[in-house]
């Protein structure tokens, strides 16, 4: 891996770059951020920093993924400090366009899902995934990728991302990678820097609400609705947290199941104050 590294904000110096790697038969990885990076991120970039001869890292809050009423404006961004980071990570561009760059004034094209994207976080956040696979699909077309990488604790995302690759037959191999957690066990993201101390001090509920969820899963229980009514049991040990849902979802549909019968997702969104995490466990693991 080259120790080479520039902060880009168009298509063509994307395009350029890939061309002469890929004219020398470099592998290329893609690790799509929304920014403001954190360990999680960079377990990413370091993953595909071994497994590719380059890597590119975008930097890009989409806002096509944003409802109404959501915080795009208030997301957090740091481009300084994720050079930083992607720098020290070893990857060689981070791609961060502005919303003109990536998006026509007049455009008429999108990508919408059905099924997979409907349930868990697709009900609260309808235009959500739609935004998203339009904006990877716009990625994985700018950057022509070998790999493309992606983070566990977005797992509907995750798994929605398989599924177009699947369906729109892009030549990319999706790599899933693990959550990178708090020394309390709170799923790294952006959106902790939302919460006030007390909010902090509470929203380790939700890994302790999954972790004995797990553990009854492993002593042998198969009923979906044992296992969500333990996970809400210990989150209705904290005062603070609020749960949007707690479900047993099919990997391929991403539809409520009522046994253990097939690999799941057992996955929870809880708002904290005015903060709304997630955070899940696949079982058995994914690989």
């Amino acid at each position: 891996m080259t120790n080479d590294f520039k902060v880009v904000h168009t298509i063509a110096e994307v395009r350029e770059a890939v061309k002469a790697w890929k004219r020398e038969g470099l592998t290329v990885g893609l690790v799509p951020t929304m920014g403001f990076l954190h360990e999680g991120h960079q377990s990413l970039i370091e993953k595909a920093v071994a497994q590719n001869d380059r890597v590119v890292v975008s930097d890009f809050v989409n806002p096509t993924q944003f409802g109404p009423t959501e915080d795009l404006a208030a997301y957090p961004r740091d481009l300084d400090r994720d050079s930083a980071l992607v720098q020290d990570a070893g990857a060689n561009i981070l791609f961060n366009p502005s919303p003109e760059e990536m998006y026509y004034p007049d455009r008429t094209t999108a990508i919408t899902m059905s099924t997979i994207t409907e349930e868990l976080c697709g009900k609260s956040r309808p235009v959500h995934f739609g935004g998203v696979c339009t904006v990877v699909a716009k990625l994985f077309n700018i950057v022509t990728p070998d790999r493309a990488y992606f983070g566990q604790k977005d797992a509907q995302q995750l798994l929605v991302i398989r599924r177009m690759v699947r369906d729109l037959n892009f030549d990319i191999q999706i790599v899933g990678c693990p959550i990178i957690r708090e020394a309390d066990g709170l799923a790294k993201s952006s959106r902790n820097t939302y919460l006030n101390k007390d909010e902090r001090t509470a929203a380790p509920v939700l890994h302790r609400a999954l972790e004995a969820g797990r553990a009854l899963a492993e002593s042998g229980e198969k009923s979906a609705e044992a296992i969500k009514a333990k996970v809400r049991e210990v989150l209705a040990t904290e005062p603070l947290a609020d749960p949007e849902y707690v479900e047993v979802v099919d990997l391929n549909t991403v539809h409520p199941v009522a046994t253990l019968d097939q690999p799941v997702l057992v996955a929870i969104a809880v708002r904290i104050g005015k903060t709304r995490l997630i955070d899940n466990f696949f079982y058995p693991e994914l690989h």
